[in-house]
């Protein structure tokens, strides 16, 4: 039987429901909210044949404790999106489209950063084993069901992956504040995999030292920084600008 997993909130739990509704066990939502999202909520269940109890805020917050659920929260089976790296590796072309995280433990930004990564189309997300956030209900809140769509790849050594991807032709860009280029001047019409570190501790130096580039967001304001998913999102989109504007 696969192993269960808890979905909460209305993005998480209606992008389950549309993209596999029959993996969802049962829904409990809030029997104190009538409002129109609610509503909205449930006619979709319904229609897609999905089990709907309803439930106290009480038993809601023990289902899923520390997430905003919004009165709604789903139990439903692992739907696992993981692929092997040498199965990456095989399936490289000059189309690949790639995210590297290094180091992204907080499982709202990483729920985040594989919702951008569905927006713009990436193939996988690669991850280090060992310093990655894993599922949890905040992760898939924040991924609103691209936890289900995005190959999630683990690799035990994260600088020697980045070393296998540049020999089979992926053109690797790291993230760094301090780089001399911008991420609007390297030509990323090719295949192509940012690397990306959680903020305020950035990449690590020996994951920086194995990037073809180094390359920064140019600030304009008194921030220094941005969140790793909102950095990740003005990386991977400028890479389909090139992709997808003629003459770019």
């Amino acid at each position: 039987m696969s192993r269960q997993v808890v979905l909460a909130g209305f993005h998480a739990v209606n992008a389950r429901a549309k993209i596999k509704p029959e993996s969802i066990r049962v829904v409990y939502v809030d029997h104190a909210r009538h409002d129109k999202r609610m509503q909205q909520c449930r006619e979709r269940l319904a229609a897609a044949g999905v089990k709907v109890m309803q439930a106290d805020q009480r038993r809601l917050d023990g289902l899923a404790p520390d997430v905003p659920h919004q009165g709604v929260v789903a139990l439903a089976d692992e739907l696992k999106q993981a692929m092997d790296f040498d199965a990456l590796m095989d399936s490289i072309t000059p189309e690949t489209f790639l995210l590297i995280l290094d180091g992204v433990t907080d499982p709202r930004n990483f729920g985040a950063c594989l919702r951008v990564a569905d927006a713009a189309g990436v193939d996988a997300v690669i991850v280090p084993r060992d310093r990655s956030a894993s599922f949890s209900p905040a992760a898939a809140k924040a991924a609103a069901g691209a936890w289900e769509t995005v190959p999630v790849v683990q690799v035990t050594n994260l600088a020697a992956s980045i070393v296998e991807l540049r020999e089979a032709g992926v053109f690797v860009i790291g993230t760094a504040g301090e780089a001399q280029r911008t991420v609007y001047e390297l030509d990323q019409r090719r295949a192509v995999a940012w690397v990306l570190g959680a903020e305020g501790e950035g990449l690590r130096q020996l994951t920086r030292r194995r990037c073809d580039e180094l390359a920064k967001i140019p600030m304009f304001g008194a921030v220094d920084s941005l969140n790793v998913s909102v950095a990740s999102g003005v990386c991977l989109f400028e890479t389909v600008r090139q992709r997808t504007t003629p003459g770019a």
